[in-house]
């Protein structure tokens, strides 16, 4: 029996190359180079943009399957339009992203990193004691987007008996006590700790101004494992420099993987190499999932995680 034919786009490991390859005949490239007039799925795992122009290079596409949850650089207008189906893999990630929130908020408000190299750097035998910080437990925790992940997010801090305030587009059903916010400012204003867990996208591109950095505070810190856009970050690096806030931990960046060198410059910035989902075991369940997607396409059954 003749395999359907897929266009593999980005980065994929040993692995989940041969699992695609045992269900579809691989056709590696970009949406741009227009592989074969005959390929109706695409394995995607990349950022760059995928929008009309890339559909229309692929004449007979009908499914572009996500290997990942964000799907902010799909342009979901253009699919809808040509009828291709558009698939993601939510839950699988949730618990490794909510993981490295709370140690990124850990270990920039402990300044773990820090302290590290002032034992290993001879510091602590010269000068003494590492500088005290504040405390984490007991303060409020704000999550800026109440989806999967953001309540796993959420679910967490509550164990350090943080008092829980969010905002979403619309109410949440939520433990007693948890507070909802009708905008990103309100949310900050009220909160230690602001997460972002939100899409990303034109909807929430700049979501976190100046004004909202302002309102978090001086002894605010910011957490970000959502993507670079939804913060003005112009407005960040001035916002750590001027300490208007006290610290920031990013996972992502406005532009990766180069980010910003003035935020490698500042001593109160925790960076991650967009790297929250990058465990063996939800990577592997992340590519599992992508392959149903498009086994489940080719067998004209549901899609596991349709997004349109």
């Amino acid at each position: 029996m003749t395999k359907p034919d897929l266009l593999m786009v980005g980065p994929y490991s040993e692995a989940d190359t041969e699992a695609l390859a045992a269900l579809c005949t691989i056709h590696k490239g970009t949406p741009a180079d227009g592989v074969a007039a005959s390929i109706r799925a695409v394995a995607y795992r990349s950022m760059k943009p995928f929008g009309a122009a890339e559909m229309d290079a692929l004449p007979a596409l009908e499914l572009i399957a996500l290997f990942g949850v964000g799907h902010d650089h799909v342009d979901l207008e253009a699919a809808r339009a040509r009828g291709i189906a558009v698939a993601n893999t939510p839950d699988v990630l949730n618990d490794d992203v909510a993981d490295l929130a709370v140690g990124m908020l850990l270990a920039s408000a402990r300044r773990i990193p820090q302290a590290d190299e002032w034992v290993r750097g001879g510091d602590w035998a010269r000068q003494g004691a590492f500088p005290l910080l504040r405390k984490v437990s007991g303060k409020p925790a704000g999550i800026l987007g109440l989806g999967r992940i953001g309540r796993a997010i959420a679910n967490r801090l509550s164990a350090f008996d943080m008092p829980i305030h969010y905002w979403s587009r619309t109410p949440k059903k939520t433990p007693a006590g948890w507070q909802r916010h009708d905008s990103a400012l309100s949310l900050a204003r009220e909160v230690d700790f602001l997460v972002l867990a939100v899409a990303g996208g034109p909807d929430t591109a700049g979501m976190v101004s100046a004004e909202v950095l302002d309102a978090l505070g001086p002894e605010g810190t910011l957490v970000n494992i959502a993507r670079g856009s939804v913060v003005d970050e112009e407005a960040l690096i001035a916002a750590l420099a001027d300490r208007r806030i006290a610290a920031a931990a990013l996972d992502v960046f406005a532009s990766e993987p180069a980010p910003d060198p003035r935020l490698a410059a500042l001593p109160n910035v925790l960076m991650q190499p967009h790297h929250a989902s990058g465990t063996v075991e939800t990577r592997a369940a992340m590519g599992a999932l992508q392959r149903e997607n498009i086994r489940a396409f080719f067998e004209g059954r549901p899609l596991p995680g349709r997004v349109v």
